[in-house]
């Protein structure tokens, strides 16, 4: 058994940490004793060690997760709507437990705590609660063919699924890939991201708690080269389902290949956001700045290209500056005022700071930030950057950072010509009073998700995913659904005889 740890974090709050790796229930020691450091990013304080996975224990839990889905287990005969009370009971100790989660995630991850209650928290409740009310709604149809066959479809489970999660929403990410996967009767290995790893630990107990058969989920924190990678390559495991970089992305997409796993990817975005000149001003500003300056930048679906009508546009730069600087507040997370906490880590704040660079010498014009003013921890000030093209580095890349690029045009063609231009299509927004504008323009941009008139106000019944290099397959809502189940035909012979 690997030992939990007692705590007691900045805001006072205590609880039981677990350290250990999850399999078949229980929290257990990696077999290698190799153990991963999880740092406060507000002042790079050390929270915790946790035991780190080898390729000797995903071979554990992958093993653990396949006797639970054998035919005959306690959990494949259950039925359907037990499934979903199972699932109802986890959004209840979710609930029960919503201020320590948010402590985890907030600490462990240098979000502002009342954002992780209020935001990510609140909705890892939700989905738990939405996938139980579509557990007993899986099913398939009858198809008439004539009177001679009866023809009808089956909504299966996969099987064994490996899940991989970001550290940039530890808890609710894993709740938008257990909900669906559980609620299609599938078993899980959910690998947390190595930054982030406390949580989904503190989450394992919970589903135990709530009555789960050993073996449905199992959670290993680990190194994406070592468990990650074995995880997608494995060929015991029927799925992997993954949310993080391109790149990565693009690896897991040749190691499912080994078994031909079905995959769900949802990787890098940069996306765009349109204010047309009739565009209500005000708003537009204030929802550009949460589109873009909202968990410090680090959202897969950040607006992180503005293209402006050229006859509003330095108005919109002037309100925007000033919109942004009085409305971030930087500092530790479990200060009720913070509104911009710290970047994950020391890697990623450098990584912004060479996009600052790149910009400059690219000729961009600096508008906001492009600084650390806060030299404890790994922060970010808010950044804008003006007068960009579209082949900058940092227009085309991926920042992942509270850094932004704004640009002008002067059509319609132009902004939706621009808007594209990008190996992304993960999110867009667009900003008109013209609806009927808004909707023609929804149309032509190539992404997953159009907001019109707003910006990442997503929602867990709505699919969530990207066109081209931005994934593959949707989450939430009842599109994930068809993302944790396969169909199987049955034709019966109702007498005719060759």
């Amino acid at each position: 058994m690997a030992e939990t740890l007692e705590l007691t974090a900045p805001n006072g709050t205590k609880y039981s940490q677990p350290t250990g790796l999850f399999i078949n229930n229980e929290f257990v020691a990696a077999t290698s004793g190799d153990t991963i450091e999880t740092v406060n990013p507000y002042d790079e304080s050390v929270i915790a060690k946790v035991h780190a996975a080898s390729e000797k224990d995903v071979d554990a839990a992958v093993a653990a997760a396949r006797a639970a889905f054998k035919t005959g287990s306690e959990w494949r005969n259950l039925t359907p709507q037990e499934r979903g009370v199972l699932l109802w009971k986890l959004g209840d100790l979710c609930k029960r437990d919503e201020q320590i989660l948010a402590t985890i995630d907030a600490w462990d991850n240098g979000k502002p705590y009342e954002v992780v209650l209020g935001e990510d928290v609140a909705e890892t409740i939700s989905v738990f609660r939405y996938y139980a009310g579509w557990a007993d709604k899986i099913y398939g149809q009858t198809i008439d063919v004539g009177n001679a066959k009866l023809a009808y479809t089956k909504h299966e489970p996969l099987g064994v699924c490996g899940q991989i999660i970001p550290w940039n929403f530890p808890v609710m990410m894993a709740a938008w890939k257990l909900g669906p996967a559980l609620a299609c009767g599938n078993t899980v290995v959910l690998k947390s991201a190595e930054q982030t790893p406390l949580s989904a630990l503190y989450l394992a107990g919970l589903i135990k708690e709530a009555g789960f058969p050993p073996g449905v989920v199992n959670v290993v924190s680990g190194y994406g080269k070592t468990a990650g990678a074995v995880l997608a390559s494995h060929p015991k495991v029927d799925k992997i389902a993954f949310t993080g970089s391109t790149v990565t992305g693009r690896n897991i997409m040749k190691s499912a290949a080994v078994n031909m796993k079905n995959i769900t990817l949802e990787t890098g975005g940069k996306s765009p956001l349109l204010v047309f000149e009739d565009a209500d001003m005000d708003q537009a500003v204030k929802w550009s700045h949460v589109g873009i300056m909202a968990m410090a930048g680090q959202v897969c679906t950040s607006t992180s290209r503005i293209y402006v009508q050229d006859s509003v546009y330095e108005k919109f730069l002037e309100e925007f500056k000033k919109y942004t600087k009085d409305n971030t507040t930087i500092g530790s997370q479990f200060d009720s005022n913070v509104t911009h906490g710290p970047q994950i880590s020391k890697t990623q704040q450098e990584k912004i700071m060479s996009y600052v660079d790149s910009a400059k010498s690219e000729g961009a014009r600096l508008v906001l930030g492009g600084e650390v003013s806060h030299k404890q921890g790994y922060f970010v000030d808010p950044t804008i950057f003006a007068d960009v093209r579209n082949d900058m580095k940092a227009v085309r890349e991926e920042v992942f950072g509270p850094f932004v690029v704004v640009q002008s045009f002067s059509s319609e063609d132009e902004v939706i010509e621009k808007a594209n231009d990008t190996e992304y299509g993960l999110g867009a927004a667009v900003f008109t009073k013209d609806i009927v504008r808004g909707h023609r323009v929804a149309g032509e941009i190539q992404a997953g998700m159009v907001w019109i008139n707003s910006s990442q106000d997503s929602h867990f019944g709505i699919p969530f995913g990207g066109y081209k290099q931005s994934g593959i397959g949707r989450e939430l809502g009842q599109y994930a659904l068809s993302a944790y189940t396969q169909v199987k035909a049955v034709h019966v012979n109702l007498g005719t005889w060759l």
